[in-house]
């Protein structure tokens, strides 16, 4: 039975109420009361949350919780005494699921209180989550043996007490920090022997991230350029990185990952305005199969030479597939077009060898910079085993709008790159693609097209 159903039940039979007090698993947000949070001002609804939370909490006996999630948006005046009580009730031996989410833009700040997590609890939480409070765990935070996932964010909290609180959380096997600007050094204690998955995200003080659990195969991060080291490396193989703001991701990534993580399987980056191109470096990444690059506003860096991606190639024996997007805006100034007399036999060589395992290869946002098509080129003259090559000049644009029939909205300068891409694709790369390749080329709807 829904909770707000049995919250009303419990009001009319004295069996359901009984049943109500030892209610296993408690979620608290203005959508399970009912609570529209349109048709009153903030402070009538802040105090029919508070009233019928707090009437809840009031007759529960603390007996039996197992899930407790508490959500307290749009409410931002919420008192933390009530906050308080209502934790002090559902923090039982017995919980295992917790989840505490207060609003971003809370008047006051609210401070979890470590009590709750103490020897004397013999907590049985398997997943603990605290997002826009204060978290200052200290000694008397107990050994956490059945913590198994940990998610923070928007927490004031220092790297010295995440390294302690997880310190205390032996069977931990994930990590999500989101937000924690308090964090300058994210140090990962060797003793987190079960830790699989790490996400950090948009911490604008983070400097260094210090990982030793053996264990770790899955890394996340979103944010600036940091210093990353990887103690035990060995199980490292899913590595997803994304500029959060102007860096050069990829020039990092190729320099310094292949000695980090050498076991790396499957790669996620995105640059935002890269200026440096990629260099030719002997670091190779040996068991790389999986590949996927995103350039965002690539033409800002008008010097940027999309065929220095091949670095990753070069560097990647075992790659199978590799997935190039190009996110608008797209106009260049270097068209394939622009160079009549442009011949490929004359064009730079920069591969080396031949790239033996490479069988699929996808461009999103593919224009009509020489750079690109050399790429490309390069690309089909170096893979013997290349089965199939998706060339995608709509940038995304043959996406619908919310599953509906209509398309979403192309620029004029759009149009007109996509028309020279397509040209130039017919131009200087059709006639070289192998029989045994399938060639895939995606356009903008017909409408779309007649747009321009």
């Amino acid at each position: 039975m829904p909770m707000k159903d049995a919250a009303r039940a419990s009001g009319v039979s004295w069996g359901f109420l009984h049943s109500w007090r030892c209610y296993p698993n408690l979620e608290f947000d203005i959508k399970a009361f009912g609570i529209n949070e349109g048709a009153h001002d903030i402070d009538q609804i802040t105090s029919d949350f508070i009233s019928r939370v707090d009437h809840i909490m009031r007759n529960h006996s603390g007996i039996g919780v197992k899930s407790f999630k508490l959500r307290t948006y749009p409410c931002d005046n919420v008192d933390p005494s009530y906050v308080d009580r209502w934790l002090q009730i559902a923090a039982t031996c017995e919980i295992e699921e917790f989840e505490l989410q207060m609003p971003r833009s809370n008047k006051i700040e609210y401070n979890f209180p470590c009590s709750l997590l103490s020897t004397e609890r013999r907590s049985s939480m398997q997943s603990f989550s605290l997002n826009n409070c204060a978290f200052h765990p200290s000694v008397e935070v107990g050994c956490l043996s059945n913590l198994t996932s940990v998610n923070l964010s928007s927490v004031h909290i220092t790297g010295e007490e995440l390294c302690n609180f997880l310190s205390k959380s032996l069977a931990l096997k994930q990590l999500v920090v989101y937000d924690c600007n308090d964090i300058v050094c994210l140090k990962i204690p060797c003793v987190q022997s079960q830790l699989n998955f790490l996400q950090v995200h948009r911490c604008a003080m983070l400097e260094m991230i210090e990982n030793n659990a053996p264990k770790l195969s899955r890394f996340n991060y979103i944010g600036h350029p940091i210093h990353l080291s990887f103690g035990n490396p060995l199980q490292l193989s899913h590595i997803q990185m994304i500029s959060a703001s102007e860096s050069n991701i990829l020039y990092c990534a190729r320099t310094k990952l292949p000695s980090i993580a050498p076991n790396l399987q499957t790669l996620f980056l995105t640059s935002r305005n890269e200026k440096i191109n990629t260099p030719m470096l002997a670091g190779k990444f040996f068991h790389l199969k999986h590949l996927e690059v995103m350039l965002v506003e690539p033409s800002l860096s008008p010097d940027y030479d999309f065929r220095s991606l091949v670095s990753f190639l070069e560097g990647s024996p075992a790659l199978d597939t590799f997935i190039l997007h190009v996110e608008i805006p797209t106009v260049r100034h270097d068209s394939i077009l622009e160079c009549p007399n442009y011949n490929s036999c004359h064009s730079r060589h920069i591969l080396q060898y031949n790239h033996e395992c490479l069988k699929n290869v996808t461009i999103t946002g593919f224009c009509s910079a020489v750079s690109m098509i050399e790429l490309t080129n390069d690309i089909i003259e170096h893979a013997p085993l290349l089965e199939c090559l998706t060339l995608d000049t709509s940038r995304g644009h043959e996406r619908k709008i919310h599953n509906s029939s209509i398309c979403l909205h192309m620029f004029e300068e759009d149009l007109v790159e996509v028309q020279r891409a397509r040209l130039a694709i017919e131009r200087h790369v059709v006639g070289n693609v192998p029989s045994t390749v399938n060639l895939k080329l995606i356009e903008p709807c017909s409408e779309c097209l007649l747009e321009s």
